[in-house]
């Protein structure tokens, strides 16, 4: 028998592990209160409705794929940090198969932008980390940015081809690496 979830991270946890064995159509606040051990009502104390556990779930999904404070080696460069996303969203392919996908935030029903303003808390999270980098990355030649093409700009551009790749389910960041290299150094 499961043991008894006792705190919002352990649903969501249990929730993650629904979603990796048999997608986004698994994830109700029953099918969860029951993986967790608990009364629906228990998960009710930590979520207010379905579409809030799926928010809630796609924003850890986020978490688990790019808030790694362990790997401090990802961010001594922008050319680190590329690679270290690409890596990241090829481990997110892998463990979330179809999370990518435009029709991730489809099962949110009538409560979507909940879902999207999550999804793009998460996303602001990698822009600012890669707006970092560029900023204190000791290699970026000096007048690489300028006014009118700032770090922030460019973090723009590496995400979007980032998103790209992404939706595409192509994790090699050779593309992304040659226009660093040709841009910043």
């Amino acid at each position: 028998m499961n043991s008894a979830a006792t705190s919002k991270d352990e649903i969501l946890a249990k929730s993650r592990e629904l979603v990796r064995q048999s997608g986004w159509s698994a994830v109700s606040i029953r099918s969860v209160a029951a993986a967790c051990g608990v009364s629906v009502g228990c998960i009710y104390n930590y979520v207010d409705s379905k579409a809030d556990l799926v928010g809630a779930t796609v924003e850890s999904v986020w978490r688990e794929i790019f808030h790694r404070q362990d790997e401090p080696a990802a961010f001594r460069s922008t050319e680190a940090c590329v690679t270290w996303m690409y890596e990241r969203l090829a481990y997110g392919h892998e463990r979330y198969p179809g999370f990518f996908t435009l029709h991730s935030l489809g099962f949110m029903g009538e409560e979507k932008e909940g879902g999207r303003r999550r999804m793009d808390g998460a996303w602001r999270h990698i822009l600012a980390m890669l707006r970092a980098v560029l900023e204190r990355d000791a290699r970026v030649r000096p007048g690489a940015f300028t006014e009118a093409f700032t770090a922030e700009r460019f973090a723009d551009a590496l995400f979007s081809l980032m998103l790209a790749a992404m939706l595409r389910g192509d994790f090699d960041p050779a593309a992304a690496l040659e226009i660093v290299r040709r841009t910043l150094y």
